[in-house]
């Protein structure tokens, strides 16, 4: 019974995502689900993003179980944002953004991130009409993350490696976390940046632009 419950939730929900993928596509604009566990830098990668995204139109879609702090911190940048708090959801579902998307002005946005909820597993499960989803890893939460945690990496198009300013003071393999989730998804992009000092920004900045539909 279990099994046929969560088919039926899977199938609903790609329904959905399906819906919001032909909203996304008749606005133009490009999404992008970001993942993460907690405190991996979710939010900190979106300030330099948009700090960095001159001439870019970028909109927010933030997830959290409560709270609006996320928000607030996205808002101060200019861009649009609107807060989805799930109530106790470990993550966004399709149905959750379209009732979002009508308080975005999607036709005046090249690109749309989608922060979900902070967790490890059932984010990557559930697709909301995104274009591509995108990882970011802390690398103070070890380099034993991708083979624990092995849908997150197949999942995602790029992988965010951040905190990399810590790494003088962590005993953290880079290089394994790195041949770990080329393992698991060989045509994965990876970045290695820093969102304190900005190390590694402009790479996956210009990235995005090439991503975008915006010229």
């Amino acid at each position: 019974m279990k099994v046929k419950v969560a088919t039926r939730i899977l199938e609903a929900n790609e329904r959905i995502a399906f819906e919001n993928r032909k909203l996304f596509n008749d606005a133009g604009v490009y999404v992008i689900n970001l993942m993460s566990g907690p405190g991996a830098g979710k939010t900190s990668v979106l300030e330099r993003t948009l700090s960095m995204s001159a001439g870019l139109r970028v909109g927010v879609i933030e997830g959290d179980i409560a709270g609006t702090d996320d928000a607030e911190r996205i808002e101060k940048y200019g861009a649009p944002v609107v807060q989805i708090n799930t109530g106790g959801a470990c993550h966004l579902d399709a149905n959750m953004i379209y009732e979002a998307l009508s308080d975005l002005p999607l036709h005046d946005l090249d690109l749309l991130f989608i922060e979900n909820v902070g967790n490890l597993v059932c984010p990557a499960e559930f697709r909301v009409g995104e274009d591509i989803k995108v990882m970011v890893l802390g690398i103070t939460e070890g380099h034993d993350k991708p083979l624990k945690y092995p849908l997150m990496f197949q999942e995602s198009s790029a992988l965010i490696l951040n905190k990399l300013d810590l790494a003088p003071y962590l005993d953290v393999d880079m290089e394994k976390i790195k041949r770990d989730a080329l393992s698991l998804n060989p045509v994965l992009k990876i970045f290695e940046v820093s969102c304190k000092t900005g190390q590694g920004m402009q790479e996956w900045v210009a990235w995005l632009r090439n991503r975008t539909r915006a010229v």
